[in-house]
């Protein structure tokens, strides 16, 4: 079978479009509709500095990947920051790959640790906490996205780019609805412009399954090590889910990604309430108090 934009040997069929593209088509397509999608959002600007969230995995090495070959004809800069929570036998090995992959690609890369943050890495936090109610990956979360900030103000970067992919999205979707935390809904929209530190995810319109095929046909390496706490909550079920749907219904990911997006602007424009500041670390929220820091007195506590 002959690629549909080429005259060479197709080896990935996009079975909701219909294509069929070879190897060197399939790349190009994705960074194409990164570059689409960045500009779509407004997430990154002329001569900005990108901090780029690097856990080791498939999502994460193809972002920096796709953003290291469009920065070398877009006026912007990146910087990959790795963080690490302190998870014994898993972390070491994405950290190696990272640090590898970095040099290779002649990208500026730093380390930022749990323990030097807050004083106590994922594994003392999951004994600290009260119970199993409050999952690995949600105290996990919390932290690494302080640990990002903090990252972002010290190498002074204006943008934090993540490897959160459609799948990403759709599956956090579920996860807030089922778990009656509507608010979070309002915070998915992918347009960030308005913010002063931006957060923004790139991969947002691309399949889990793409950006596989991404890193493969590059040879990107990836950590094989999965995180020990994977499969604590939901999620990999939901994936499950909505993978078979796909299977059975081409197409239906994205229909319900567009339906995501609309949905999170209403939720936002119906809740809008308006931001102070922390009075523990002074950074932007919704109370007297940010989630972080609340989370830290109570697990230190």
């Amino acid at each position: 079978m002959k690629c549909n934009r080429c005259d060479n040997t197709a080896v990935y069929s996009r079975k909701y479009s219909g294509e069929s593209l070879c190897s060197e088509c399939f790349s190009n397509s994705i960074l194409r509709k990164t570059a689409k999608t960045i500009s779509k959002y407004n997430m990154i600007g002329n001569g900005e500095l990108v901090c780029v969230a690097v856990s080791g995995g498939k999502d994460s090495l193809a972002l920096l990947h796709v953003l290291s070959r469009m920065s070398e004809n877009h006026n912007f800069a990146i910087h990959a920051i790795t963080v690490d929570e302190g998870i014994p036998g898993y972390r070491e090995e994405a950290l190696e790959i990272v640090k590898k992959f970095c040099s290779d690609l002649g990208v500026s890369h730093s380390v930022y640790e749990y323990k030097k943050l807050f004083d106590l890495t994922l594994e003392e936090s999951l004994k600290s906490r009260e119970n199993e109610k409050t999952s690995s990956c949600s105290i996990c979360g919390t932290l690494r996205r302080r640990a990002m900030d903090h990252a972002a103000k010290q190498i002074g970067a204006n943008v934090i780019a993540t490897g959160h992919n459609l799948d990403d999205t759709l599956q956090t979707f579920i996860i807030n609805t089922i778990s009656g935390d509507t608010n979070k809904i309002g915070w998915m929209d992918p347009d960030t412009s308005a913010n002063s530190l931006r957060k923004v995810k790139p991969f947002c319109e691309i399949y889990e399954s793409e950006i596989v095929f991404y890193a493969f046909t590059n040879n990107l390496p990836f950590q094989s090590e999965p995180c020990p706490h994977m499969n604590e909550g939901i999620r990999t079920e939901i994936r499950e889910f909505l993978n078979k749907l796909e299977s059975s219904h081409s197409g239906i990911k994205n229909n319900m990604y567009n339906s995501v997006v609309k949905l999170s602007q209403i939720v936002r424009e119906s809740n809008y309430k308006e931001r102070t500041k922390c009075i523990k670390c002074g950074t932007d929220c919704t109370g007297t108090i940010c989630s972080v820091c609340k989370m830290l007195i109570d697990l230190k506590d």
